[in-house]
């Protein structure tokens, strides 16, 4: 009984820590592929990034200092996600934005990896982690929406 016990708790406790609320369960997406797919498509580091939910170290992405005008796009699936017009400098070494270009164009989900709480930005599309949102951004919105360079793709004006 004692060990049933334990085996409860610790049933709880690992539900407890998961990444995703109930609300944020694992959906189906428009872009859906195998991991060996995946792979295929994606360099061995954009599949960290975007399927395992790595994260690129602060100031080695390529956006992170881009300046040109522009569109954001999943590298994953190509999904228009930011614009240039909304990109500021936030001094984190990772591309910030104060608003995606659609609402549509993101979801957002609970990460409570690595004992932090935060929020995670994932692709519409097909799922891809990008990054994490934050309250501590400009206005109009007081976001800040740190994002993976290796997340995305830049497309020039």
């Amino acid at each position: 009984m004692k060990a049933l016990g334990m085996i409860l708790s610790l049933s709880l406790l690992i539900l407890a820590c998961s990444s995703y609320t109930q609300q944020d369960k694992p959906r189906k997406f428009e872009v859906s592929k195998t991991e060996m797919e995946w792979k295929k498509q994606l360099t061995p580091n954009q599949y960290t990034v975007t399927r395992l939910k790595g994260t690129e170290r602060a100031y080695s992405g390529e956006y992170w200092d881009n300046h040109e005008k522009g569109k954001y796009q999943c590298v994953c699936c190509k999904l228009d996600l930011f614009s240039s017009d909304t990109k500021f400098e936030s001094g984190t070494g990772w591309p910030s934005f104060w608003n995606p270009i659609s609402k549509q164009s993101v979801l957002i989900a609970n990460d409570n990896s690595h004992g932090m709480v935060r929020d995670e930005v994932v692709c519409s599309r097909c799922g891809a982690h990008l990054g994490h949102v934050f309250d501590d951004g400009p206005q109009p919105t007081g976001k800040r929406y740190c994002m993976n360079s290796i997340s995305l793709l830049f497309v020039k004006k």
